[in-house]
């Protein structure tokens, strides 16, 4: 039995998922993870120039044992290697920075995170147990991003990572891998997969691929929708054989808990117009519907960025006046510079002096103009002026002014917008091109810069433009129909 350290940590978290991913690799559902694959490969390389001058085994998956091979060759004689590859104690490993240290080595690990992970300690134990196998490994360390550098100038690789020793944490885990393995060896000589119940351990440390598979026998809507009920609670209740949303005793729920199971039983509207119409009676014209794309990057791009800053890089503005005319305003950055700037500058050119600023979930909206305010001094007093305008589309919603049985126990727009207009084709985001959610907006204008085709990179941007359209003629529209249920 050869296990990747992948394959391994995919057994801690459940042993099941490891057998189907052996052995029904068919089943297997995945979505698309390469903005972190990429982003994962972008730290790992800028990572190795602080220990600048190694030599690195190129990667060839049809080679490994040519990989091993070089390793065993280069250990003795170079002092930095870069993917230094083994095959040990049944383990399959690649150290990411090895670094010679008198009579032995040190291994880094390099993460994209912004901390040390408990599973990057599993990780890190697994490759140990491998390599010291082969070699005489002193220590092992986390290089990870440091999120509290702000970039100014040239970026400073030695201020944008953190090294941790994390050497003890390692060598306290040596002890239980032989046993582990062990279980692991004897799960996958089964030849039918093994009785391992659903729980938290299908989402944590990371959502599993065969969720799908395994969850096949919960029904779309079941006590797993259940509003702000913890997921523990979820579970008692699904071991107890409490699955549906009917057979929910409604007297051990809470009062908004009560009405999800009240109108999904009855495939009925709870509205209550007074909490409608307090909240309509808050708004002044003209009201400015608003909303922001945000994009993150590990590596900041411009100076006073710091990593996974969300960075503000658009707007859709409508807006609404007392005799109905709708107006729509938009902003777009250039790709290749910072578009904070620009953006405020259009912004408060392109909103109301007066009048609500609507936003759907405003403490989102709020934050990214205060980091704007920070950023930008000069404007600061004219968009912190801004602030006291908001309202919050979704008041009404969390509040019980409206639930409709078909939100399913969420209130976010993604939710609401499809229940109130189921057949509203128009307001579908599946009608949209590539950019059909946000983040797909984040992770597509990340690397929009990158792209040299220029009919794409018109096609992204105009996708990037209907969407986020879209999600402020959402507002539109739901502010609509609110008015319509404080009348009926």
């Amino acid at each position: 039995m050869i296990l990747s350290k992948s394959q391994y940590i995919r057994a801690l978290q459940c042993l099941k998922s490891l057998w189907l991913y052996k052995k029904r690799p068919e089943i297997r559902v995945t979505e698309d993870k390469k903005v972190l694959f990429e982003r994962g490969y972008e730290v790992g390389d800028l990572a190795k120039k602080l220990f600048d001058g190694g030599v690195e085994i190129e990667f060839n998956p049809d080679n490994f044992k040519g990989m091993i091979e070089k390793t065993k060759k280069l250990i003795k004689k170079e002092k930095i290697i870069y993917e230094a590859t083994f095959s040990e104690n049944g383990i399959f490993a690649m150290a990411d920075i090895l670094v010679k240290d008198g009579d032995g080595w040190n291994m880094y690990e390099v993460k994209s995170s912004t901390s040390v992970k408990d599973y990057h300690i599993d990780d890190a134990s697994i490759q140990w147990y491998a390599i010291s196998n082969a070699i005489n490994l002193k220590k092992a360390f986390i290089i990870h991003i440091n999120n509290e550098y702000e970039r100014n100038g040239e970026l400073e690789i030695d201020k944008l990572f953190k090294i941790e020793d994390i050497t003890d944490k390692v060598l306290e885990k040596q002890n239980e891998i032989p046993k582990n393995l062990k279980e692991i060896e004897k799960i996958l000589s089964l030849n039918k997969e093994p009785e391992i119940s659903i729980g938290s351990h299908c989402f944590n440390p990371f959502e599993c691929d065969f969720t799908y598979y395994c969850w096949n026998n919960v029904p779309e809507i079941s006590v797993f929708n259940l509003y702000r009920m913890s997921f523990d609670k979820k579970m008692k209740l699904y071991n107890k054989g409490i699955v549906n949303l009917e057979d929910v005793d409604e007297n051990t729920l809470n009062n908004i808990q009560q009405i999800q199971v009240k109108t999904y039983k009855e495939k009925s509207i709870h509205i209550e117009k007074e909490k409608i119409k307090n909240f309509l009676n808050k708004l002044s014209f003209p009201i400015n519907f608003l909303d922001f794309e945000t994009f993150q990057e590990a590596i900041p791009r411009f100076d006073r960025q710091r990593p996974y800053e969300q960075i503000p890089f658009q707007y859709s503005l409508h807006i609404l006046y007392e005799d109905g005319r709708l107006e729509h305003k938009e902003f777009l950055g250039d790709e290749n510079q910072d578009p904070r700037i620009e953006l405020v500058k259009n912004l408060l050119n392109d909103i109301t002096e007066n009048g609500t600023i609507l936003a759907y979930n405003k403490s989102f909206e709020i934050g990214v103009i205060k980091r704007l305010a920070k950023f930008a001094p000069e404007y600061e007093k004219k968009l912190i002026g801004l602030i006291d305008r908001f309202e919050d589309l979704i008041e009404p919603f969390r509040n019980l002014g409206v639930y409709h049985y078909n939100f399913n126990g969420s209130f976010s727009i993604k939710s609401v917008l499809p229940a109130l207009f189921p057949d509203d084709e128009s307001l579908n985001y599946k009608n949209l091109g590539l950019i059909q959610n946000g983040g797909d907006a984040m992770n597509t204008y990340a690397k929009l810069h990158l792209i040299d085709d220029e009919k794409l990179k018109k096609q992204i941007k105009d996708d990037l433009l209907k969407y986020c359209k879209l999600d402020t003629f959402a507002m539109v529209k739901i502010l609509g129909k609110l008015k319509e249920f404080s009348k009926n």
